[in-house]
C-alpha cells in the first residue's frame, strides 16, 4: 500500500515538471487534434496494419494513415489532443486507440475518423463500482480465510475514490484483442480492463492479476492458448484459461519490459539497455539474446516468418529463426517505438515521426 502511495506521489511530481507529456489537462480531452502538415513528424508511439492500410498514433492526438505502404500519410480526425500510446485493429475497419488521461478511441472506418469511447473518468467510475461491489459481496468464509481482505478492499476503495477526485490522470498504455470479441486494456499502476463483447463494455480486472505492487503494465500477447502480460520491474504473468486466472512467471531481470511478442514457438521480452530475452517453453525459462547494442528495445512485430525489434538510437533487429537476429544499418540515431512490415521493407514509428526502409536503401 505504501509503495502504491509513493508511486502515485512520484507521478504527480513528474507531471508538475513536464506538463506537456504527463499532466492531465481537461482541455486536451475536449480539444480536437489540430490538422497540420507537420503531423507526420511528431512523436509516434505505435504503428500497425488495418488490412492494406497502415495506421500510426502519437503525441497531440495525432493519428496518421497510409494506403501506399508508408510513402504518403494523411491525418485522421481525432477528438482529443492527448498523447496516444497504442493502436489495434480487430478488422480492417474496426480499430481502437489508447492514450494518456485514460483515453480510449474507436473507429469503424479504417482509422480515418475516431470517436472518444471513454476516458479516465469512466475508468475511475468502474474502479469505484468494482470495489463497492466486492466489499458488499464479501462472505464470512473469505474473511476467515484472509482476515485482512476487508481492510485491503476498503483501502482500495478509498484509493479509487481519491483517484476519482483527481480526475483522469493515469494513462492507458496498451490495447490488444485476442479476437474480435475479447480484448484487454493495460495501463499505469497495474490498471487492467477486459471486454468480451467486442469493446462495448469493459470490466475492471486489475485485482485479478498477481501484481500487488501495482507495477505498470506495458504489453500483452498470446502464445498458443495462453496469454502473457509484461510490465515494469521485470513483471511477467501468464493465463492458461483465457484470462480467467493469472499467475506470475519467473523473470530473467528486474528492469522494465516494454513489449512481449510471440514468434513461431518462442516468446520475446524486450527490455532496457540491450536486455532482450527469449523463452522456448512459454515463459518459464528465459535466455538472454546477445546483441551488439546497449539501447532499450521498445516494440516488436512478427508475421510468423520474420521478427523485427525496434529500439532507441536507430535500432532495428530482424531475423527469421528466433535465435538469429541481425542489426540493420539504418544510418540514423532516431529513437523508434514500433515497427511493421511492408511489401518492400519496414515502417518504423518514433521520435521524429515515420521512418521507412526499402530493399534498395532507406528513405524517410
Amino acid at each position: 500500500m505504501l509503495k502504491t502511495l509513493v508511486k502515485r506521489l512520484s507521478l504527480v511530481c513528474i507531471a508538475a515538471m513536464t506538463p506537456a507529456i504527463f499532466a492531465a489537462q481537461p482541455d486536451r480531452l475536449d480539444q480536437p487534434a489540430p490538422l497540420s502538415s507537420a503531423a507526420h513528424s511528431v512523436l509516434l508511439t505505435d504503428v500497425v496494419r488495418a488490412g492494406e492500410r497502415l495506421v500510426a498514433v502519437g503525441d497531440f492526438g495525432v493519428v496518421l494513415f497510409s494506403d501506399d505502404e508508408g510513402v504518403e500519410w494523411q491525418q485522421a480526425s481525432v477528438p482529443v489532443t492527448t498523447l496516444l500510446t497504442s493502436v489495434f485493429f480487430t478488422s480492417p475497419q474496426t480499430g481502437w486507440v489508447t492514450g494518456h488521461d485514460g483515453v480510449l478511441l474507436y473507429s469503424d472506418n479504417a482509422g480515418e475518423e475516431w470517436t472518444l469511447f471513454f476516458d479516465g473518468n469512466e475508468i475511475n467510475r468502474l474502479k469505484v463500482e468494482y470495489f463497492e461491489s466486492r466489499i458488499a459481496s464479501l462472505t464470512d468464509e473469505e474473511t476467515v480465510e484472509d482476515p485482512f481482505l476487508e481492510e485491503d478492499l476498503v483501502f482500495a476503495l478509498e484509493d479509487a475514490e481519491f483517484a476519482q477526485e483527481e480526475g483522469p490522470v493515469n494513462p492507458l498504455l496498451k490495447v490488444w484483442f485476442k479476437n474480435e470479441h475479447t480484448g484487454y486494456l493495460l495501463g499505469a499502476y497495474g490498471l487492467a480492463l477486459m471486454t468480451d463483447d467486442a469493446g462495448q463494455n469493459w470490466s475492471f480486472i486489475s485485482s485479478d492479476l498477481p501484481n500487488p505492487d501495482q507495477f505498470h503494465l506495458n504489453a500483452i500477447t498470446a502464445l498458443e492458448n495462453s496469454l502473457i502480460i509484461a510490465g515494469e520491474a521485470g513483471l511477467l504473468m501468464r493465463s492458461d484459461d483465457q484470462g480467467d486466472s493469472w499467475y506470475e512467471l519467473p523473470s530473467p531481470y528486474g528492469g522494465s519490459f516494454f513489449d512481449v511478442i510471440a514468434h513461431q514457438h518462442a516468446l520475446f521480452a524486450l527490455g532496457l539497455r540491450g536486455h532482450l530475452f527469449m523463452s522456448e517453453d512459454g515463459g518459464f525459462d528465459w535466455q538472454e539474446i546477445p546483441v551488439d547494442t546497449t539501447v532499450s528495445f521498445m516494440g516488436a512485430f512478427s508475421d510468423g516468418e520474420t521478427i523485427a525489434i525496434a529500439g532507441l538510437g536507430g535500432t532495428l533487429l530482424t531475423g527469421g529463426e528466433p535465435n538469429q537476429l541481425t542489426l540493420q544499418p539504418l544510418g540514423t540515431r532516431h529513437h523508434f517505438n514500433a515497427v511493421v512490415s511492408t511489401s518492400s521493407g519496414w515502417v518504423l514509428a518514433g521520435e521524429q515521426g515515420v521512418f521507412r526502409t526499402v530493399e534498395q536503401g532507406v528513405s524517410q
